[in-house]
């Protein structure tokens, strides 16, 4: 681990950097994270996310979505506003791997289970299974978000909306529920809302070019 790696060491470029370099020239990503892990440690890693230099922000967003725990979240989060985008792109990648890492081994099982029945279309399922972990872990945000998917896809929008709300409530970067709250109310019609669900989306992660394309939308809509 290199101690001396924080937000204020802004002379001598880290590691980390060089090691992704390599990385991006040899794509061997074994080599990445065994190197990592040689000089690195989680906490190290998230500081590095505040490094002045591009390339070891781009490696510490690339890695902690392979290695981080749900303790990378508010670090990624950040990172979805940086001002490089390639680092905003790694960032948004990692952090959703990040968001299944809350909770127990066997609560991240039963997550695995309902994303499985969702994508089986098994949304009722989904529903069942969901319940049964939020009565034990109600604050597993994306176990909530997983249910607000399956709420929607079979017409349910209101408890859609009040599940992605209440994710957004437990995780402030969940950019992802902020959307499907905005697509809940313009199902139901209110547009205002919706707009002010995708603003949010937009202020979380700036990359969201599609939501921001429906906000314009909508806007035109209102007041064009």
């Amino acid at each position: 681990m290199e101690p001396s790696e924080s937000p204020r060491n802004f002379g001598v470029e880290p590691r980390i950097a060089a090691l992704y370099l390599d990385y991006l020239q040899h794509h061997d990503l074994q080599k990445l994270f065994e190197q990592v892990h040689r000089y690195y440690e989680l906490p190290t890693l998230y500081r590095v996310c505040y490094s002045q230099h591009v390339n070891a922000r781009r490696a510490a967003a690339h890695v902690l979505g392979f290695i981080g725990d749900y303790d990378a979240n508010p670090h990624l989060g950040k990172l979805l506003r940086d001002s490089d985008r390639s680092v905003q792109l790694l960032a948004e990648n990692s952090i959703k791997n990040v968001w299944t890492r809350f909770g127990t081994e066997q609560e991240r099982r039963e997550l695995r289970n309902i994303m499985r029945m969702i994508n089986k279309q098994e949304y009722s399922e989904a529903i069942r299974l969901a319940n049964i972990v939020l009565e034990n872990s109600m604050f597993f945000a994306e176990v909530r978000n997983q249910r607000a998917i399956a709420l929607f896809a079979i017409g349910d929008f209101q408890n859609a909306a009040e599940d992605a709300s209440i994710v957004l409530d437990l995780n402030p970067y969940h950019f992802g529920a902020a959307v499907g709250m905005g697509h809940s109310y313009l199902q139901m019609g209110n547009k205002e809302l919706a707009a002010a669900c995708f603003r949010q989306a937009l202020r979380i992660n700036p990359c969201l070019e599609t939501v921001r394309r429906h906000l314009s939308q909508i806007e035109q809509q209102n007041f064009g």
